[in-house]
């Protein structure tokens, strides 16, 4: 019902439109049979009357006319209720998508499975769902049309269409459970032909395609993807071919025996020719109808229980759940016996941590890869909550607080950071997006990232696209940036927000040379000094002058205190210092 509901909300006009014309087209062919039932009927009188003959044949040819510009007018209208009904669905669907709070669902695997198959709703459904709903309404009045002339001319004939339909209905409907089970069961094979469809043009991962020679295995991957999901449509579709074949046969069987009655009264007089033409025109008529109705249920029946999962997806709960206060004006961050695991029954990533990262100090994070130093910084941007334990900002836990005014209040460098194909302003404006426009603060970031001399020199300067796969609105080619630029932007979109209290730092600086590093550094003091700052690095010299550093080991803080007083415990971050450092060393060196 929701389905069918759209095409009123969507477009009410327009839908009220196609549903009054979709009703005189479904009346217009019975018009078309009475009235050159009555001309063949004058015709064979013996004693026609030129002017009744003359007009039924212009009032048959009109309405002929009539009923073919209808349905193209139909068509026309329908297209336009199917626009909106499609702009309605994909706006939801994908509205629903960005409005999650958390990444729960984003980084669910059976959660895409679902998104794919609402997303192949959103598109056929609606459209699939409103040419149904024109051609049952058109096929009912076709229907309600010849019904008085089937039963005046041979009223059995009115009962065997009904069977036909029926079984033809039953058989349809078996079909299109068929095709959906297959669509789900497949769903994920077919995501995976995607994905690797999406890596053969992909900019980022043409390197390394090319150098390892993977172009084959993707293509080949894609290939068995794609011909194991078509293999079982077209199994489906190849047993509702047989039924359909068969159906159509009965039918055709239906139809062979009623003309046969028909034919036989007229021969022996007693019905007149114009009533085998009525005869012969209403069961074409009311064949071609419910043929059309009996296909499109199929399809209908498909779409409806695909829109299904567009609806589960349009209901999803938000997978955190909302806070309403304000972040107090200070960053102390505390958390209290921290546990986390991204499944119930995955392994535990942090453990009973307990940290706090006093207000406007600069702490260091130091753990090997696996120690949980990104899943921190996820639960800091509350994009999970803790199973156990709490964080708190200032006192308050997190919970409690508007997740997006929280978000608000934070700036991150995430070591995965996102290369954006829009220009270089823009790239860094949207970590401020009230700010997108505004060219002084963009370019000031820019200068505290040491992005601005890049960005300078670009082809059009904050106006160059940074993409080698799209243009700008002048069609200008754009251009890409080396991975130590690209971090810079990233730094630059990240101080953005010069009114954040709390700056995390993942890796910022990885891509960057010596030189490059010391300078973005001593840069990011400057402008951080005073705020509360959570810096991630492998490379502990980075660490070194932070207030307080923190040593993460399999989920648990196993140290915390100064660089000298760490080092002095000789405990895990001493053994990574001098494991590091020793690669430096060199007797050369004074």
């Amino acid at each position: 019902m929701s389905a069918l509901a759209l095409p009123f909300r969507s477009a009410p006009a327009a839908a009220t439109t196609t549903l009054a014309l979709t009703v005189l087209a479904g009346a217009a062919p019975a018009s078309g049979a009475w009235l050159t039932m009555l001309l063949v009927n004058e015709l064979t009188s013996g004693a026609a009357d030129t002017g009744r003959v003359v007009f039924l044949a212009i009032a048959s040819a009109i309405v002929g006319g009539l009923a073919i510009a209808l349905l193209y007018l139909t068509g026309y209208v329908g297209e336009v209720v199917q626009h909106w009904v499609t702009v309605t669905v994909e706006s939801r669907l994908f509205q629903r998508v960005a409005a999650l709070p958390g990444l729960r669902h984003i980084e669910d695997p059976a959660f895409h499975d679902r998104l794919r198959l609402a997303e192949q709703a959103a598109q056929e459904a609606p459209t699939t769902v409103s040419q149904f709903a024109q051609e049952l309404v058109r096929s009912v009045v076709l229907l309600a049309s010849f019904a008085g002339a089937l039963l005046v001319v041979w009223p059995p004939m009115a009962l065997l269409l009904l069977a036909s339909v029926l079984v033809a209905v039953l058989a349809r409907l078996a079909t299109a459970r068929r095709e959906v089970a297959a669509e789900e069961a497949w769903v994920s094979t077919d995501r995976r032909r995607l994905f690797y469809r999406a890596l053969l043009t992909d900019v980022r991962a043409a390197k390394e395609i090319r150098l390892f020679g993977l172009g084959t295995l993707l293509h080949t991957r894609m290939i068995e993807s794609l011909t194991a999901v078509s293999r079982a449509r077209l199994s489906v579709s190849r047993r509702g071919s047989l039924m359909q074949s068969g159906l159509a046969l009965l039918g055709a069987a239906v139809t062979g025996a009623g003309t046969v009655v028909v034919a036989t009264n007229v021969a022996t007089g007693s019905s007149s020719v114009g009533n085998l033409v009525l005869f012969l025109g209403a069961v074409a008529g009311v064949q071609t109808g419910l043929s059309t109705v009996v296909l499109q249920l199929g399809e209908t029946a498909r779409a409806a229980r695909l829109f299904g999962h567009y609806l589960d997806v349009v209901g999803t709960g938000d997978d955190l759940p909302a806070g309403t206060g304000t972040p107090p004006p200070s960053a102390t961050i505390e958390l209290r016996d921290v546990w986390f695991r991204y499944g119930e029954d995955g392994p535990w990533v942090l453990r009973g941590v307990n940290l706090t990262i006093p207000a406007g100090a600069a702490v260091g994070l130091v753990g090997v890869n696996g120690a949980g130093k990104s899943t921190l910084v996820k639960l800091l941007c509350r994009f999970y909550d803790p199973q156990r334990g709490t964080i708190t900002w200032d006192g308050v836990d997190i919970r409690e607080l508007d997740v997006t005014a929280l978000r608000e209040r934070i700036g991150v460098v995430f070591q995965e950071f996102m290369t954006y194909d829009l220009t270089a302003a823009e790239n860094i404006g949207i970590g401020q997006l009230q700010h997108l426009d505004d060219r002084s603060r963009i370019v000031a970031a820019a200068r505290a990232a040491r992005a601005d001399d890049t960005v300078t020199a670009l082809p059009h300067g904050y106006d160059t696209v940074l993409s080698r796969t799209h243009t700008d609105d002048g069609e200008r080619s754009g251009v890409t940036l080396s991975g130590g630029q690209w971090q810079r932007v990233a730094l630059a979109r990240c101080l953005m927000r010069t009114d954040a209290e709390l700056i995390v730092l993942d890796e910022p600086t990885s891509g960057l040379d010596a030189e490059g590093e010391h300078r973005v550094h001593s840069t990011l003091r400057r402008h951080t000094e005073g705020r509360t700052r959570l810096l991630i690095s492998h490379r502990m010299s980075v660490l070194r002058d932070a207030e307080l550093i923190v040593t993460l080991v399999g989920g648990r803080i196993a140290e915390q205190g100064s660089h000298d007083e760490l080092m002095d415990a000789g405990g895990e971050y001493a053994r990574l210092f001098r494991l590091q450092a020793g690669g430096y060393q060199d007797v050369r060196v004074r």
